[in-house]
Parts: structure tokens; sequence; C-alpha cells
């Protein structure tokens, strides 16, 4: 594959944000459509089945609470959050994608706000999930600031030839 390691890693790492933003699209989606009832029924089955090992275990007994909140007032918010978290990502990534530069300042401006925001639940909860999340994010916002300074140097992308007609053809 053309281009430098970094180049790579940043497309990879894009393609994997893209990714996860699906997912949270499409989990908005489903929360928005199923109801408490088979949301609960669904949990239910997932922890009679030890999908998650041991009923009383930690893993399964965060899972029955997680449902709970969720067939409570925080549902609401949940199915709006991973909607419009979703929509926001996979739209960056694919203005990213396709090197559009108004999209990488609020590119990093979106990234700060998510660092911010997993770094302070992440110290409020203790979730090592959530500082690997803003870890992670601070690494691709790294990695975007470096493409815009690239790209607003002018310099061809390193992956292709530049997004712009060669002299003399039309």
């Amino acid at each position: 594959m053309p281009g430098t390691t970094t180049d790579r890693l940043l497309r990879a790492a894009l393609l994997l944000k893209g990714l996860d933003g699906a997912v949270e699209l499409l989990s908005g989606a489903a929360l928005a459509l199923v109801g408490p009832r088979e949301l609960g029924e669904l949990t239910r089955r997932v922890v009679a089945h030890h999908l998650l090992g041991s009923p009383r275990g930690a893993l399964a007994e965060r899972f029955t609470a997680g449902e709970a909140a969720l067939s409570g007032g925080d549902r609401t918010f949940a199915v709006v959050y991973l909607t419009l978290h979703g929509l926001l990502k996979l739209g960056l990534v694919v203005a990213l994608l396709r090197e559009l530069r108004p999209a990488y300042p609020v590119a990093i401006a979106v990234l700060t706000g998510f660092i911010g925001y997993e770094a302070y639940r992440a110290a409020r909860t203790g979730s090592w999930a959530l500082g690997a999340a803003a870890a992670l994010d601070l690494l691709i916002m790294v990695l975007v600031v470096r493409e815009y300074r690239r790209l607003t140097a002018g310099r061809p992308p390193p992956w292709g030839s530049p997004r712009r007609p060669r002299r003399g053809t039309w």
C-alpha cells in the first residue's frame, strides 16, 4: 500500500471510527425501535444462557443495570446520543477520507470534545475502557492534525495522485 506507516495508520483509524459510528447509529435506531419489554426479555435471555458468564457475575450485573437504565429515563438520551454521535462520526470520517479541508478543524474540535468527555467519565467511573477510548481518540487527533498540516502545505497525498486535473487535460 502506498504512503507512510502513519498515513496507513490514519486511514485504518478512520475506518475503525467509521465502523464504530455505524454501530452507534444502528444501535440508536434499534434502541428506538425496541420497546422496554423486548429489551428486558433480551437481557433475561442473555443472562440466563450464561452468555456473559455467571448470571451473578459482575458483567451480567452491569448488563442488567444498563438495561434497567435504558428502560427508564435514560432511554431517550441514549437514542439521541447514539444516533447523533454515530452520524457525526460517519460524516467526519467520510469528509476526512475525501480530504475535505474544512472538515479537519471540525474533526479536531469534535475529537477534543470526545477526549475531554471520555477522560472525565473515565476518571469519575474508573472505567479503563473509556480511558482507552480517550487515548485512541488522542492518537487519532494527532494523526488528523498531521494530515491537515500536510494538506495545507499543498503537498499531494502520499497514497495517490492529487485530486486535481493534470495540466492540459479535462
